[in-house]
């Protein structure tokens, strides 16, 4: 698996989390400007999913919680948003 490859599986797990909570997902989507319909046609596209890593690196709480519930440091989700560019 490439890096890149890797960042996108990730980007994708956070983006389960993210939306496991529907306050924390309407955030998301107010933040972004993204539609459920931009975020579904978007899953595979690297600057949808590196809203998602963005939206989480943007707010430390959300950040921490998120790499917790993955099991995963925290410098890792940022890391991975490199990896998307």
């Amino acid at each position: 698996m490439t890096r890149q490859e890797a960042a996108e599986t990730l980007a994708l797990q956070a983006l389960g989390w993210v939306l496991s909570d529907p306050p924390r997902a309407e955030r998301f989507l107010a933040l972004t400007g993204l539609t459920p319909d931009d975020l579904r046609a978007g899953l595979g596209d690297a600057s949808v999913l590196g809203a998602v890593l963005d939206f989480l690196a943007n707010h430390e709480a959300d950040l921490v919680n998120a790499a917790f519930a993955l099991d995963i440091a925290p410098a890792m989700i940022v890391a991975a948003r490199k990896d998307l560019a």
